[in-house]
């Protein structure tokens, strides 16, 4: 393996989606510059088991079956985009597994594809692997829902919360943003009648729209007044299309939370988003009593 700054951890379960994501991390890794690890995990009466298993292989016959088919994709994906590949085949839970060799070759960043909501759960739980990711890595998680992305990305939406951690997104925006020479998007929603949190709102806005002009990356910003409770992930949803948007960045949970569970408008957004959703999990600070948007 290179010494490469960058790598971007791919799980790859051979599945159309995990193909999706795969190719979507390759087009990432070329502009980033970043070396692509792809990452099959052996799971016991797992589904990859049905593609390369007989009852007469040992375990060993399976591991080096599933290393052929991943080394071929390597080869393929590092001639088509100019980039170095690493394969790594791992036996365990796949969320532990992931998150585990995330860790230990310091991936700055996991893409992965995720179908949504297994079947006969509620729709308020995403695919249960990719849940769990995005819950306990420490880098940031891109999940990818759906078939057809294209490669660059042209508008990228920041939603803006006063609960979440505002600079920290912020500065994940300006990267991305910079690779593709897009558009950051902000927006936020408030209810009419509730005229100090939207004052509060717009001043956020306003601050952090300049931030980002300021900083060379073209930048607009929404404060979307609803006349009836609409929830943040509602508004992101209807408002990314009007865009044609490619990305929509997230902090998993809400600042200063002691809780692993991802929050209510996280969840909702990466099941329901039908373009990729980056998931930002808060790094550790001190406490607050109210959010800051100073930079």
């Amino acid at each position: 393996m290179s010494n490469t700054a960058s790598k971007i951890l791919v799980p790859v379960g051979f599945s159309e989606q995990s193909m999706v994501a795969m190719g979507q991390a390759m087009n990432l890794a070329k502009i980033k510059n970043s070396e692509v690890i792809l990452l099959s995990v052996i799971e016991e009466r797992n589904s990859m088991f049905d593609l390369f298993v007989s009852d007469q292989l040992d375990e060993e016959k399976i591991k080096n079956k599933i290393l052929i088919k991943l080394n071929a994709l390597a080869t393929k994906y590092s001639e088509k985009y100019g980039v170095e590949v690493e394969v790594v085949v791992a036996k365990g839970s796949v969320y532990d597994k992931i998150c585990e060799v995330a860790d230990m070759m310091s991936v700055d960043l996991i893409v992965m594809g995720t179908n949504g909501a297994p079947k006969g759960i509620s729709k308020k739980f995403i695919g249960s692997n990719a849940e769990k990711v995005v819950r306990t890595a420490k880098c940031p998680v891109v999940t990818i829902k759906g078939k057809n992305h294209k490669d660059g990305c042209d508008n990228i939406i920041l939603p803006l919360d006063l609960e979440k951690q505002t600079k920290e997104k912020v500065s994940y925006a300006l990267e991305y943003a910079r690779y593709w020479n897009a558009t950051v998007r902000i927006v936020s929603v408030v209810l009419k009648d509730n005229t100090e949190i939207r004052n509060h709102l717009q001043k956020n806005l306003n601050l952090v729209e300049s931030f980002i002009t300021k900083a060379g990356v073209e930048c607009t910003s929404e404060l979307l007044v609803a006349d009836k409770k609409m929830s943040l992930s509602e508004a992101v949803l209807d408002y990314e299309k009007k865009f044609e948007s490619d990305l929509i960045m997230i902090m998993t949970k809400k600042e200063g939370s002691f809780s692993d569970s991802l929050s209510v408008t996280a969840r909702t957004l990466i099941y329901n988003s039908e373009i990729p959703v980056m998931s930002i999990h808060p790094k550790s600070r001190m406490h607050r009593t109210k959010s800051s948007v100073a930079f």
